[in-house]
């Protein structure tokens, strides 16, 4: 495997540093004051320091290290120095960020603090995964679970680990909406962190069958620029062969490709499904 440049493995680090810098400002500012644990190790240490006021930050590493010890141990090398580091930098912008705010919280409203810590730890997250690198917690411990129960996938695994923590903090806070609110916050945060890592650049992509394929694939070739592939297809009803054409535009050539096809053969069967990312000539570069 080709190795990254060294500015390459800089730019990781950088983000990766931002992105638990992030972490720690959602759990210091908007999570842990309400108790609102979004699964994950961090989750468990915001009830952890509920119960016992132990600071975040020391459950965080406490909890993590061995498991990223054994995740090496059992999972091999995999998780290597980018968890390590992404472990570290999220306890230490945990403990600098509840030292300087002085208890700052910016809003008392649950429902408040629940969308912002969400979208804010889901940024950071995002940015922490985008880069290679993960923050130990639920990830690891569900893939090492997953090694002694094969029968049950990483990421059942990782949701029942998450949702038995979103359940303690309900527990340990006396109130079911604490719960509630953690299910929001999680939901959240998962959703942001795959917006972050997949982007925002949806493409298109047609799947045409025609009697006209020789017609449609050279409008769209000649027209709007786009490769077109030919695979081999077979009516089950006609028992006929037939050509199926695949073809991956963005956006904006969407309804230009529906009436080069509809102009072509109106009786065309188009089929169009959404794409996170396309990689390659066209769009964007394949990045390593």
């Amino acid at each position: 495997m080709k190795k990254k440049h060294w500015s390459t493995i800089l730019i990781e680090y950088i983000l990766i540093t931002i992105g638990c810098a992030l972490m720690g400002l959602a759990i210091v500012m908007f999570l842990a004051p309400h108790t609102i644990a979004p699964g994950g190790v961090t989750g468990l240490a915001i009830v952890i320091k509920k119960i016992t006021g132990i600071s975040i930050s020391v459950t965080n590493l406490v909890i993590n290290i061995p498991l990223f010890i054994a995740g090496v141990i059992i999972l091999g090398k995999a998780f290597g120095a980018k968890t390590g580091y992404a472990t570290l930098a999220l306890s230490f912008f945990i403990e600098v960020i509840a030292k300087t705010s002085h208890g700052y919280i910016p809003t008392n409203d649950m429902l408040l603090s629940t969308i912002y810590g969400g979208l804010i730890a889901g940024v950071g997250i995002g940015l922490v995964f985008k880069s290679g690198g993960t923050t130990g917690g639920t990830d690891l411990a569900g893939a090492i679970l997953n090694k002694y129960f094969p029968n049950i996938s990483t990421p059942k695994l990782m949701m029942c680990i998450d949702l038995c923590i979103v359940a303690l903090a309900g527990f340990v806070n006396r109130n079911v909406e604490t719960s509630l609110y953690s299910i929001i916050a999680l939901y959240i945060l998962v959703k942001m962190a795959d917006f972050i890592i997949e982007g925002m650049g949806y493409s298109k992509a047609f799947f045409v069958i025609s009697s006209k394929p020789d017609e449609i694939s050279g409008e769209i070739m000649q027209n709007l620029g786009r490769g077109v592939t030919s695979l081999n297809g077979k009516g089950m009803y006609t028992k006929k062969d037939k050509n199926v054409l695949l073809v991956v535009v963005d956006r904006t050539q969407e309804v230009k490709l529906k009436d080069i096809v509809k102009d072509v053969d109106e009786n065309a069967f188009i089929m169009v499904a959404n794409v996170h990312e396309v990689l390659g000539e066209g769009f964007k570069p394949i990045r390593t």
